[in-house]
């Protein structure tokens, strides 16, 4: 029987490989610090207890006609209520949550994919008011991604609203939208790599020290950044009180859906557009002719029909814009396109929207230091290598960024790809490309075995090459190639 996982995915990830044959019931480590219910396994299907202290909350989003509302309006993942065991004490049922294809974290989303977030939360918010609910928490980890749209995925953060109660989950909202939004607009847009640090939100008294001094001038940052880490630090000492004035306060529901305007409001204000440069068609800063560049996509387009069985899950590494990701996700295959640029993922997530694009993922990724596990344990969210294997991985036009770009040796990168799937599309780069001679123009060349014969040395010890072909009016060439 195989071992349980060391790591089960949060939320509702769709886990690959051996594990999914495995009979035991496995708690999701990203769900245990809600007393409402937690994620489970049981026989490689993901499900959710919900527990009895939850239960009038959750009985009120199904009977107030809240959850039909999200389900219709494609807001939130839809759940079935299933008749099996529960995992645990005091249970009022399980449901079974519709599985969303590849989890992904704040920090690796572009400006854009993060704003739509921050909007489908607050819309969230706004409906669960006009039917007599609140979101209880604002965690940005409770929104994923499918065909170019954000969808909320936790079931159990509704609670019945109370008349004169104020909005419990504000705080929370701006510490995993606002600020980081804020920070990306007006001062830097990596500074969304902070959520990797700061897992529970962006401490305000930080974000409101690097926002730029300006930024007060401008109403929305005012008065639900600047002015409230101001009361937090007026009140860091004498938190006890604090919060006994916070629970004395009275604010009606016409108020609360004031706050959540005024919040829409300023999310929608902030814009981050990159230089010009940085929006040019990033091929065109290639070597390839107009034949090759057609070439390489038919070789990509032959090399997947040739594995037989279609892909379910893509990671192309690399992906620049996504132009060949799209031969992946046209043909069906859900395709995760990760770039180190955020103007890159940006430019691939706006088309993606425009286009209405099904099947296509684009994030941001430094495969040098690719997302780790963080949080409890370090299982809370997921690395990179603990969402795969994909069933096929691209890596085009990448290795020599990575073999002489960043010193990564060419048996770390075959070890590498062998660990995200088993088939490999890879494209070697010479060294007498002009991208290679423009990587060695202001560094000494200390790679002697970054030749065709090393490359394909280093390759085997990890993968069998199925095709090799050159590429048109190019020096480069491309491997279809199976893990051993």
């Amino acid at each position: 029987m195989t071992n349980p996982p060391s790591n089960v995915p949060d939320f509702h990830s769709d886990p690959r490989g051996p594990d999914e044959t495995v009979a035991e019931t496995f708690r999701g480590c990203g769900s245990f610090r809600d007393p409402s219910g937690f994620l489970f396994q049981r026989d490689g299907i993901l499900y959710r207890q919900v527990n009895t202290c939850y239960a009038e909350h959750f009985d009120a989003l199904i009977d107030s006609g809240l959850y039909r509302k999200l389900i219709d309006k494609n807001l939130m993942v839809a759940h079935e209520v299933v008749p099996i065991e529960p995992a645990g004490p005091g249970a009022h049922c399980i449901i079974k949550p519709r599985r969303i294809g590849f989890i992904s974290y704040p920090y690796e989303w572009s400006f854009s994919q993060y704003r739509d977030a921050a909007l489908l939360t607050l819309r969230v918010q706004q409906l669960a008011l006009e039917h007599g609910m609140v979101l209880k928490d604002a965690s940005a980890y409770n929104v994923q991604f499918e065909n170019g749209r954000p969808i909320f995925i936790d079931t159990l953060s509704f609670e019945r609203y109370v008349e004169g109660e104020p909005w419990i989950a504000y705080g929370q909202f701006v510490q995993h939208f606002l600020g980081p939004l804020a920070l990306m607009s007006r001062r830097d847009v990596r500074l969304s790599s902070l959520m990797r640090t700061h897992i529970g939100g962006l401490p305000l008294d930080m974000t409101a020290e690097l926002l730029p001094h300006r930024t007060m001038l401008h109403f929305g940052l005012l008065m639900h950044v600047h002015l409230l880490a101001r009361s937090q630090r007026r009140h860091a000492d004498d938190a006890g009180a604090e919060g006994k004035a916070v629970a004395a306060r009275k604010v009606s529901k016409h108020a609360l859906l004031a706050i959540v305007q005024s919040l829409q409001n300023t999310v929608k204000s902030l814009r981050w557009t990159p230089a010009a440069s940085e929006w040019g068609d990033y091929y065109d800063a290639t070597n390839y002719s107009d034949a090759a560049m057609k070439h390489k996509h038919e070789l990509v387009a032959t090399f997947i029909d040739q594995l037989g069985t279609l892909p379910g899950l893509v990671w192309d590494l690399g992906a620049n814009t996504g132009s060949f990701s799209r031969i992946a996700s046209q043909r069906g295959c859900n395709t995760i396109a990760f770039d180190l640029d955020p103007a890159a993922v940006e430019k691939n997530y706006l088309h993606i929207k425009k286009q209405k694009e099904q099947n296509l993922l684009p994030l941001v990724m430094d495969l040098t230091n690719p997302s780790p596990g963080i949080g409890w344990r370090n299982c809370e969210r997921d690395s990179l290598l603990s969402r795969g294997p994909a069933d096929l991985v691209l890596a085009l036009a990448l290795v020599h960024h990575l073999a002489i770009g960043n010193n990564v040796p060419l048996g770390d990168l075959a070890a590498f790809f062998a660990d995200c799937g088993p088939h490999l599309i890879v494209e070697y780069v010479p060294k007498s490309d002009s991208q290679v001679k423009r990587l060695l123009a202001t560094r000494r060349d200390i790679f002697p075995h970054y030749t065709q014969d090393g490359f394909e040395a280093a390759f085997a010890l990890h993968f069998e090459v199925l095709q090799r072909q050159p590429i048109a009016e190019s020096q480069r060439v491309l491997y279809l190639m199976k893990k051993r």
